[in-house]
């Protein structure tokens, strides 16, 4: 089943000469249980790619479905509560709010949406992703690498439909960076979520089911020996 899927999306920035296609026109389709890299340098079009994808930002044509919802053609009310409900977002800056601890974090999400994991599988995270003796610490006690394994535990707690990672291993060494990405597959596999990675690094395209090529702004499926 497609969780998400672009129909002739293209998005352009500026009129006459000041016009740039970010995205040109582009079919894409992401299945249940599907962990996709989308890579490319800075520059080529995959952050504005992600956004369209999370609903952040509207296309210029074309429609982007989320299980099956137009999301279009929906208010910013309404794409709000899809976000919310269906997609996480680990970003390049962790997006941790200041003043709430590791735990809080989560606590906050729990008190505008259901249905997220269990306080033993939000246990079980914490360890995975090596933060469960930071749960009291704040994000400016933490260090950089921490603060993003700490956006990754975050975005896992609500149980989403769709995970999009914005270079979720940019801050982090080689060993951690592939237990992230080992962890993000077993996440997708075991509970059968469509992940979305976005990132410059080729080493992590061995954990990935598919892999898309984003280049001055065109998206290309490609063989992961290419």
């Amino acid at each position: 089943m497609a969780v998400l899927e672009f129909k002739r999306v293209a998005k352009t920035f500026g009129e006459g000469r000041q016009k740039v296609d970010a995205l040109k026109e582009t079919d894409f389709i992401a299945e249940k249980g599907e962990l996709i890299a989308v890579i490319g340098p800075s520059g080529s079009g995959k952050s504005t790619f992600l956004t369209i994808a999370g609903g952040l930002q509207t296309p210029s044509k074309g429609k982007v479905f989320i299980n099956d919802t137009e999301m279009t053609t929906l208010s910013e009310k309404k794409r709000s509560k899809i976000r919310l409900s269906e997609i996480g977002f680990i970003l390049q800056s962790s997006n941790l709010v200041p003043f709430l601890t590791v735990d809080q974090q989560m606590r906050l999400i729990a008190k505008v949406k259901k249905d997220n994991m269990t306080q033993k599988q939000l246990e079980e995270l914490y360890e995975d992703l090596g933060i469960a003796e930071l749960k009291d610490k704040y994000p400016s006690d933490l260090s950089g690498g921490e603060r993003q394994r700490t956006a990754i535990a975050k975005a896992l707690y609500s149980n989403p439909s769709i995970l999009l990672a914005d270079e979720p291993t940019a801050s982090l060494d080689s060993d951690r960076a592939y237990e992230v990405m080992e962890l993000l597959k077993k996440e997708t596999k075991s509970k059968n979520t469509t992940t979305i990675v976005v990132t410059h690094d080729t080493r992590l395209i061995d954990y990935c089911d598919k892999v898309y090529k984003m280049t001055d702004g065109s998206l290309k499926l490609q063989e992961k020996n290419e």
